[in-house]
């Protein structure tokens, strides 16, 4: 049984993986800023409010891990925030920053306080939710897309520094995925394009190979094997679950 955290598990992706986490019999400690979230989350969970961006409070959280679990065996580094969709030129620097806060920031933060848990105990998963704006870049979308390449960089900094102590980190790269927060993102992209959200959403679907969107579930199944002892010798991976990106910005 391992001890899982897992950063923006309120809902959504993070979410998925403390279900998928905890459905294979490991403890699951979940941390979100929406209150509303962990009051509905499962009562066998660990759940509190937690900015991950805040360095005090992910200090205080990983004091409290230490002191109710004596250690941490996976952690999923998967808070972050969609940032503004506009032309470059148009995004406010206020809003470059918040992204960037939360999305790398937040990462880091999480990595920073992990790694001498770990590293103690000569053993550890950090798993790192990336997307695959972080692969290819995508117009409209620069502080996020800035943020998400930030993050596999960070992440294969962390498994080149930290394989020596046994434990790895690899990076996951949703592709668009099913729920209220992308279908915010469609709606916006619409605005811009001067398209329809359904002409927006095939344009997506197309831009893959499989031609649709990968759900919460598809993401938290990698989450799941990153932890797993299955995948011992899998360290420094970018990890697409995106049905295949052909087209990272098709137009319809």
């Amino acid at each position: 049984m391992s001890r899982v955290l897992i950063t923006a598990g309120g809902s959504g992706i993070g979410r998925a993986m403390a279900t998928a986490f905890a459905a294979a019999g490991h403890d699951v400690w979940v941390t979100d800023v929406d209150a509303d979230s962990l009051d509905a989350l499962p009562a066998a969970w660990r759940a509190e409010l937690v900015d991950v961006s805040d360095e005090a409070a992910m200090a205080a959280l990983f004091e409290r891990i230490v002191a109710e679990w004596g250690g941490l065996d996976v952690v999923c580094a998967n808070a972050g925030i969609a940032g503004p969709t506009a032309k470059v030129e148009d995004v406010a620097w206020d809003d470059w920053r918040a992204c960037l806060d939360v999305t790398l920031g937040g990462a880091f933060l999480t990595a920073k306080y992990a790694a001498p848990l770990m590293k103690a105990q000569r053993a550890g998963s950090i798993v790192l939710t990336s997307s695959t704006a972080g692969i290819y870049g995508y117009p409209n979308r620069a502080p996020y897309a800035a943020a998400k390449w930030g993050v596999i960089g960070l992440m294969k900094t962390l498994a080149m520094e930290l394989g020596p102590f046994g434990i790895r980190a690899n990076a996951i790269c949703p592709g668009a995925v099913e729920g209220p927060r992308m279908e915010r993102v469609l709606e916006r992209e619409a605005a811009i394009k001067g398209m329809t959200r359904d002409d927006v959403y095939r344009g997506y679907a197309s831009g893959t190979a499989l031609g649709a969107f990968v759900t919460a579930e598809d993401v938290a199944a990698m989450a799941l094997y990153l932890g797993s002892g299955g995948a011992r010798m899998v360290s420094g991976q970018v990890i697409s679950v995106d049905g295949f990106t052909i087209n990272p910005d098709p137009q319809v």
